[in-house]
């Protein structure tokens, strides 16, 4: 689950770190009020769970209260990323010397968390860590033993940041662990003309497992997330919407995640991650199908199941069942294998539908789907 940036700066306070004073609202009329309070001069930013904000035109620095206002009304309602911004959140400006990146995430290969830290953060992070690799510190840490001030040193030193970021790196540690986080970053983490750290910026991304005690950040707006997104959600499916052409339906993870990496490299896009699980049933499917046939920017759909614990002819029968229920109007391609493949390939055979292909293997199957996308 995804913070907003003013529910990340919420939790960075309660945690002991400086952020720039801030109100958030979905009023023009009010950003006028709330400028006003903060001292006139503010920065406009949207609030929306996507990263590009400052790119898009969705931070923007307003002179005094009547232009915070103008900003405000021309920031709410944009689309970020396929984001409809709901609300803007005004902040006071700061006054930087230098700004810095510093996160952790969690490495589920390694079974530990990665700091990573840079003494160049800001909006070319990304380009940073690119071209500069050598510019960003990783630095692995134990989860038994946490970040403490020593560690965090180690951290600071690698990758040149100021002796006060030690502080906030053990403090966003606490936040990570207290919080049940899976990522929390801070970019830019600035160095003030006074020599202060403050958090400019926050990202956190808390664990689904944990939800049940992390209850009160659902009660948030959500109204505003992506559609897709939000349609997937209410039913039940794991799905994330992606920038690209070739809808994905996969069981398993990891093997969702190896058929977007194939799909790409069969020069197209992966329009989604959708994980449906050790179940294909017809519903799942049916549901699977309704959200990726909504997005207009997919062009064919890739079904890869392994068959194991639900065998390859179950999810035949799924698929059959779904395309009675839902109409196809984008080509599918199926690849099954693994558990009673040959019976689930005999379903879809006698199915016959003019819309569905099948290709036995995972990189033919992308090669197709990725070309039916591209010549559509």
């Amino acid at each position: 689950m995804d913070l907003y940036e003013h529910q990340a700066r919420e939790l960075f306070e309660e945690h002991g770190i400086l952020v720039p004073p801030a109100e958030v609202t979905g009023s023009p009329k009010e950003a006028r009020e709330i400028a006003r309070r903060l001292g006139g001069r503010v920065v406009v930013k949207a609030q929306v769970k996507t990263g590009g904000r400052g790119k898009a035109g969705g931070v923007k620095l307003a002179a005094d209260p009547a232009a915070a206002e103008l900003t405000a009304r021309q920031i709410l309602g944009m689309d970020i990323k396929g984001h409809t911004v709901g609300k803007v959140m005004l902040a006071q400006p700061v006054d930087i010397a230098d700004e810095f990146y510093v996160s952790y995430v969690l490495d589920r290969a390694a079974g530990r968390f990665l700091a990573i830290a840079s003494a160049e953060g800001g909006m070319e992070i990304e380009e940073v860590a690119a071209t500069r690799p050598e510019a960003v510190a990783r630095i692995p840490v134990d989860p038994a033993e946490g970040v403490t001030s020593a560690r965090a040193t180690e951290i600071a030193d690698a990758a040149g940041l100021p002796p006060q970021a030690v502080d906030v790196l053990v403090r966003l540690w606490q936040v990570l662990v207290r919080e049940d986080a899976l990522l929390v970053e801070v970019n830019p983490l600035v160095r003030t003309t006074q020599g202060r750290i403050l958090a400019l910026d926050g990202k956190v991304t808390l664990d689904d497992n944990a939800r049940f005690r992390q209850a009160r950040w659902g009660a948030d707006d959500t109204g505003h997330d992506d559609p897709l997104e939000a349609a997937a959600a209410a039913k039940g499916l794991n799905y994330v919407k992606l920038d690209g052409e070739v809808g994905i339906i996969g069981n398993g993870a990891g093997l969702v995640m190896s058929t977007l990496d194939v799909v790409a490299g069969c020069g197209a896009r992966p329009a989604n991650f959708l994980d449906i699980g050790g179940g294909a049933s017809a519903q799942v499917m049916a549901d699977g199908l309704s959200v990726i046939l909504s997005d207009p920017a997919v062009k064919s759909v890739f079904v890869n199941v392994f068959g194991g614990i639900t065998a390859c002819d179950a999810v035949a029968d799924g698929i059959v069942q779904a395309l009675e229920t839902v109409r196809l109007t984008k080509p599918l391609v199926v690849r099954l294998d693994g558990n009673n493949a040959a019976r689930g390939r005999a379903v879809l055979d006698e199915h016959a539908h003019p819309l569905v292909q099948q290709v036995t293997t995972m990189d033919g199957a992308a090669a197709r789907a990725a070309e039916l996308a591209t010549t559509a």
